[in-house]
């Protein structure tokens, strides 16, 4: 059986290994998040987050997985993805959520979408991922 980046990544993120992620990730890939409406862009922008989440959620874990396509949101193209379910807490709240990953034709992740649920699991997603956005110097001050 052939790995993909969504299993590399999957395999990355159990392992809290952000510097397997620097390759499976599009120079110009779009983070679309719950907590803002404009996706983050960028390599350097995605792996920052994905820094920052790592250190954020407590027992974060993959409990599904779907393969198939569907369209992206930059541009409308029917691509190869994954949809990731998963479970975790953050600030005392758990959270369940779902990552859409969008394939680039070269196999790498072009576009990575989030939703969470509950409510007050978003806001406190939200809170503490602007504390270390901030604390990284990637994103100033409110």
């Amino acid at each position: 059986m052939t790995t993909t980046a969504v299993d590399r990544f999957r395999a990355a993120v159990d392992t809290r290994d952000l510097a397997a992620l620097d390759d499976l990730f599009t120079e110009d890939i779009r983070l679309y998040s719950p907590v803002k409406f404009t996706p983050f862009e960028g390599r350097p922008m995605v792996l920052g987050l994905f820094g920052v989440l790592l250190r954020t959620f407590e027992d974060f874990r993959y409990v599904g997985e779907f393969a198939g396509t569907a369209e992206t949101s930059a541009d409308g193209a029917e691509a190869p993805a994954a949809v990731l379910l998963f479970r975790a807490t953050v600030d005392g709240r758990e959270i369940h959520g779902i990552d859409l990953i969008h394939l680039a034709e070269d196999g790498r992740i072009k576009e990575f979408t989030v939703m969470v649920r509950p409510r007050s699991a978003v806001h406190a997603l939200g809170e503490a991922v602007l504390a270390g956005l901030v604390a990284d110097g990637l994103v100033p001050a409110p």
